[in-house]
């Protein structure tokens, strides 16, 4: 059996594209087993191998984990990617929830419904721009360092660069009001191992499209 990690959900972004993400930048080469239909979900519910009878499920260290932020949890503790001490791993953590807060709200704009979508795109401009991007670059400009925490790489500067640029592919000049974090997401885009992982040919996945939900909705409904 491979020693690298292996990776249960859909061949698409969704909740295990930060794990990939995570992996990417700890250097941890990876394997991903896609589900394809709603036999492959059932598979892997009747076998056990998924406790809550859901993905993103990661085969890591002998261990079948489920629940998202428990397997980033274990990812950027096993890798240095959690700060130094609890006071750092807090700090840590606020950032993150944030972030996934507002990564949910970009992740579910191809789901909205026709009617829907000006509305949920103003939501997600306005929420970005006016409560969560001017936290980071307040961070960033009072912290006076290359990173959010530290004064080194943590999970919460992964988070924040993937969400970055997720924010861009739904407006691309969302952070022209924001020159710190501007020179943030060149800063971290240029360390190896994520300079890599944003290279065509990755395991990077591209933005969800509308015409991927049916497919979507045939495996988990």
């Amino acid at each position: 059996m491979s020693g690298k990690p292996k990776l249960h959900y859909f061949n698409g972004r969704g909740r295990m594209e930060a794990i990939r993400w995570l992996l990417a930048a700890a250097g941890v080469e990876f394997e991903e087993c896609f589900l394809e239909t709603k036999d492959d979900l059932t598979k892997l519910q009747k076998d056990g191998s998924l406790m809550f009878q859901q993905v993103p499920m990661v085969e890591i260290d002998g261990m079948k984990m489920v629940q998202t932020r428990a397997i980033l949890n274990y990812i950027a503790a096993k890798h240095n990617l959690y700060g130094k001490d609890l006071k750092e791993r807090a700090l840590i953590d606020m950032y993150v929830e944030a972030l996934i807060d507002l990564y949910e709200l970009l992740m579910t704009h191809a789901f909205q419904p026709a009617d829907k979508k000006e509305q949920h795109f103003a939501n997600i401009v306005d929420k970005t721009t006016n409560r969560y991007f001017p936290v980071y670059e307040k961070v960033l400009k009072d912290h006076g360092q290359d990173f959010l925490v530290g004064n080194r790489l943590s999970r919460a500067d992964v988070h924040l660069l993937e969400t970055l640029l997720m924010a861009e592919e739904c407006k691309p000049d969302i952070l022209a009001q924001f020159p710190l974090l501007q020179s943030f997401k060149a800063r971290i885009s240029n360390i190896p191992t994520i300079k890599k992982f944003l290279q065509p040919g990755s395991q990077r996945k591209p933005p969800l499209q509308e015409k991927d939900v049916p497919k979507l909705m045939k495996i988990f409904h």
